[in-house]
């Protein structure tokens, strides 16, 4: 009941801070056996709970801070000079260019979400504003693009994770299934090539085609000036959190922090362009911090819903959400459905949790066994746990990538969930289908 009724709310009222509020107050009650005052004060300590964890303070603390960073390279001009860059270059001097460059960014980035989502919605706003394209269409762009291609090119956390939950379970080669659920990953696949198709058509459909560009008269606020004061900062934070990737992991990319990493690495890239626009002459430095909390202000409620997800998160979990959507799966009778099964569970739970990560905690466990039981190929199993994370965070207005992606390209949250759904439902549906064709090929059936 409690995500039911925060995506009810979200979708009733479009105000994602009385669904989320709602739903935390509703579990909370539901977890001390229904009583509404007790589930009250239940929900303020769940929240204060979420800073206790240092992964979701570091969540929070970039988001704020890169919002110093966006108000540093937009103020200073550097966007303005970056995009008349691109522009003239060709490289995105067209609505199909724009899209392609910042689809093909994503992919460049698979080694963090996170990283991947910030770093292409700041570059790809102005370019999208300049050509009136959506900042809807560039949220389903960055959002489909990052997450399935972080679990199709698993040299990340993303796949050191699925190893790890795998690797118990003895298989002769851990590392082989790993690599051959690539292939069969058909939600990422075909999310992957409806970004594509969307770029290279300029077409969309459902709400998307609704959503209005900002248009070229309004994509920035400042003169041009020089790209450099976007292109180094936006350096360091990318090269900033690889490297911090590599170091937190002793050495190996794959065992890094990701949250420690971009905290450390957008804190350096600000104090980068703090540097640069104080050597300029342009602005004094008190200037300079007024602009720096300017900018963290202005995605204070974006944060704010960031907070609220996590806390409703732990709650689910607390009351045990995850895993009763999951057990649903468990005593199905007809064995080469259950990929599909499978993939459609996993799409539940991310979807009730907001977390594809909890998800693949919960069913990869349970769908380990069943395909060793069944008879089917553990790659075929695992694709579909993986892909139908990805779906149910792309629907989910709880998902934290979503909002992140929201927050990074600059538009309203719930339109981003809402005009992304008929895609992320299509690619969904197809997948599904293909997922009971492969269980019965498999079986020989």
């Amino acid at each position: 009941m409690p995500p039911i009724l925060a995506i009810g709310i979200a979708l009733w009222t479009r105000n994602v801070f009385w669904a989320l509020g709602a739903a935390l107050w509703v579990s909370e009650a539901f977890i001390v056996g229904g009583n509404p005052l007790t589930g009250a004060l239940g929900a303020i300590d769940r929240s204060v709970g979420v800073l206790a964890s240092e992964g979701n303070a570091r969540i929070l603390l970039f988001c704020l801070i890169i919002g110093a960073l966006i108000a540093y390279m937009q103020q200073s001009g550097g966007i303005s000079a970056m995009v008349e860059r691109l522009t003239t270059s060709g490289l995105a001097s067209t609505r199909r260019r724009a899209s392609l460059a910042t689809a093909l960014a994503g992919v460049v980035l698979f080694v963090e979400t996170n990283i991947s989502l910030l770093s292409t919605g700041i570059m790809g706003r102005p370019l999208f504003d300049r050509q009136g394209i959506s900042r809807e269409r560039l949220a389903y762009i960055i959002d489909s693009t990052s997450a399935p291609v972080s679990v199709l090119i698993p040299l990340n956390g993303w796949g050191a994770y699925a190893l790890g939950l795998i690797a118990a379970y003895e298989f002769a080669d851990p590392i082989g299934v790993l690599l051959m659920s690539i292939p069969l990953n058909f939600y990422a696949l075909l999310t992957l090539a409806g970004v594509i198709a969307t770029a290279l058509s300029d077409r969309t459909f459902g709400p998307m085609a609704a959503a209005q560009g900002v248009g070229p008269e309004a994509s920035t606020t400042e003169a041009p000036t020089r790209a450099r004061y976007m292109a180094i900062p936006l350096l360091v934070l990318v090269g900033g959190a690889l490297g911090f990737m590599a170091y937190t992991g002793g050495g190996n990319i794959l065992e890094g922090s990701g949250s420690q990493s971009i905290l450390w690495s957008v804190i350096i890239a600000t104090a980068v362009a703090f540097v640069l626009l104080a050597r300029s002459g342009r602005f004094t430095g008190k200037a300079l911090i007024d602009m720096g909390f300017e900018g963290i202000g202005s995605l204070l409620p974006a944060v704010t819903v960031i907070f609220l997800s996590l806390a409703l998160g732990d709650s689910l979990r607390a009351l045990g959400t995850g895993t009763f959507i999951a057990g649903l799966a468990e005593g199905f009778p007809v064995p080469f459905a259950f990929p599909a099964i499978l993939f459609l569970a996993a799409a539940a739970t991310s979807f009730a949790t907001g977390t594809s990560w909890g998800t693949y905690g919960i069913l990869i466990p349970i769908a380990m066994p069943i395909a060793i039981g069944a008879g089917l190929p553990p790659s075929l199993v695992l694709a579909a746990v993986l892909g139908g994370g990805v779906f149910g965070d792309h629907c989910s207005p709880i998902s934290d990538t979503s909002i992140i992606a929201s927050l990074a390209a600059g538009c309203d949250h719930i339109e981003h969930v809402r005009t992304q759904i008929p895609y992320a439902l299509t690619a969904a549906a197809l997948a599904a289908c293909l997922y009971l064709v492969a269980g019965l090929v498999a079986l020989g059936g």
